[in-house]
């Protein structure tokens, strides 16, 4: 997902967090483990305040990773000095597909790929792209997109009424896409998980758990155990990590907990646009009550075992 727009239309972020003191900018461009944000309440989700809670210890051991970042209305270099004002290591992401995706900027040749990664060659990110419907992967060839460091998708693009591809947060979604009965939509939904999943060379899956506004006010209604193991079940399978969103405020406690304990990895990031990217305080407190360890979250998998070089020789 996908605009900053939607992103407030969703959730009211009011969260702040204070600089650590002493950071040294040259030891952090070189890399980020052991970095360290404090978390602050109160922690919002779907726009409601939740109740204040005592600050917790961050994780001493876990890296500052935000892997969800957008360029839009910025550039590389204003990006990169809130990188190291937060101590937080970017992954920037843009969106790769067709034309027939409507963003700011849309990679969708090997041409426009390798212009991505020469601008970004040299600093201190990682490179990814936000992979768009289930046609991305024919504008690349396999060699260029090796090149990255990750590959994220969502499940926010669905096949509308018509077979055509829709995006879940528009208001005129209720007309294009079925949810008269709304336990068979979330049906649908749960198997367009793990259809991605299966069969798109993804390491990542952005935006876990969201669902589009008429579901969202019973989420956890609609997001059963059983249907969480599903779609882990899938993500342990195809060694698919899941996204542990600021921006959003998702997945839940309970839906994160379900998925760790059969062995799903995750990541964090915020879908930041400037300058938003970085605000890590609801996934470092996620993971502050999960406990997770460095051996849980997803680190990019060195060349010849990432997703698209492992998809590629099935």
């Amino acid at each position: 997902m996908h605009s900053e727009s939607c992103v407030e239309r969703q959730v009211s972020v009011r969260c702040r967090g204070r600089m650590p003191h002493g950071l040294n900018r040259r030891a952090f461009l070189a890399g980020t483990a052991g970095l360290t944000l404090p978390i602050l309440s109160p922690m919002c989700r779907y726009g409601r305040v939740l109740a204040e809670q005592p600050e917790l210890p961050a994780h001493r051991d876990l890296p500052r990773l935000d892997l969800h970042v957008h360029l839009d209305n910025s550039t590389i270099d204003r990006v990169l000095e809130l990188s190291v004002e937060r101590e937080v290591k970017f992954g920037i992401v843009e969106h790769a597909g067709t034309k027939e995706n409507k963003y700011p900027v849309v990679l969708d040749s090997d041409e426009a790929l390798r212009r991505y990664l020469a601008m970004l060659e040299g600093k201190p990110v990682f490179r990814g792209v936000q992979a768009e419907w289930i046609d991305w992967a024919n504008c690349f060839s396999i060699d260029v997109l090796a090149q990255l460091d990750y590959v994220l998708m969502d499940t926010m693009t669905f096949p509308g009424n018509d077979g055509g591809r829709v995006k879940l947060w528009e208001p005129d979604i209720a007309a294009r896409v079925d949810m008269t009965d709304r336990e068979a939509f979330m049906d649908r939904y749960v198997d367009w998980y793990v259809t991605i999943i299966e069969n798109q060379p993804i390491d990542i899956l952005g935006n876990t758990s969201w669902l589009p506004a008429p579901l969202a006010p019973d989420y956890d209604k609609f997001w059963t155990p059983q249907r969480i193991g599903k779609v882990a079940a899938a993500a342990v399978k195809h060694r698919v990590a899941f996204e542990i969103s600021s921006g959003f405020q998702l997945p839940t406690l309970g839906f994160l907990q379900v998925a760790k304990a059969v062995g799903v990895k995750f990541c964090f990031g915020t879908n930041g646009r400037y300058p938003n990217m970085g605000k890590l305080d609801f996934s470092l407190a996620m993971a502050q009550k999960l406990g997770l360890k460095q051996a849980d979250l997803f680190t990019p998998a060195p060349d010849g075992q990432k997703a698209v070089q492992r998809w590629s020789a099935r």
